[in-house]
């Protein structure tokens, strides 16, 4: 069999079609994979669970989602009886802006205080200590108004 100049270029640029297809393929995975929910500054339940984003640190981790506004000053609580929270915000390009292992009042829940500098989406983690525990928790977002 002999090949023509263009016909040697066929098997090259099938393998490129292929590769570029399950890139592609991949990309939209993760996105639907990666799409936490929306939170507004209100209230959310919800419950950490092994089925959550691994930390890397052991434990598993919920995001949200939150629009904010320069000069935004917002507080974060992470509530549960169940395992020791730790909440984080973090900018668009994952950086933490902020994170709280225990509130003020002595408990193992969590209170976070940020002013935000930088108008954007950010995004609220939810995690426990350590990578210890698990279950039901509040997670509540503020915005502090000033006087």
């Amino acid at each position: 069999m002999k090949l023509t100049k263009f016909g040697s270029l066929l098997l090259p640029a099938t393998l490129l079609s292929v590769g570029l297809s399950a890139t592609l393929g991949t990309s939209r995975a993760q996105a639907q994979l990666y799409n936490p929910p929306v939170i507004g500054r209100d209230e959310v339940s919800a419950t950490l669970t092994t089925g959550d984003i691994p930390t890397g640190f052991g434990g598993f981790a919920k995001d949200y989602v939150i629009t904010l506004e320069a000069g935004d000053q917002i507080t974060i609580d992470a509530i549960s009886s169940d395992f020791d929270t730790l909440v984080t915000l973090m900018d668009a390009n994952g950086a933490t802006v902020s994170e709280n292992d225990d509130g003020p009042d002595g408990s193992t829940n969590s209170l976070l205080f940020a002013r935000i500098s930088e108008a954007g989406k950010y995004t609220v983690r939810v995690r426990s200590y350590a990578g210890e525990g698990a279950g039901p928790f509040t997670v509540k977002v503020a915005r502090l108004r000033p006087i």
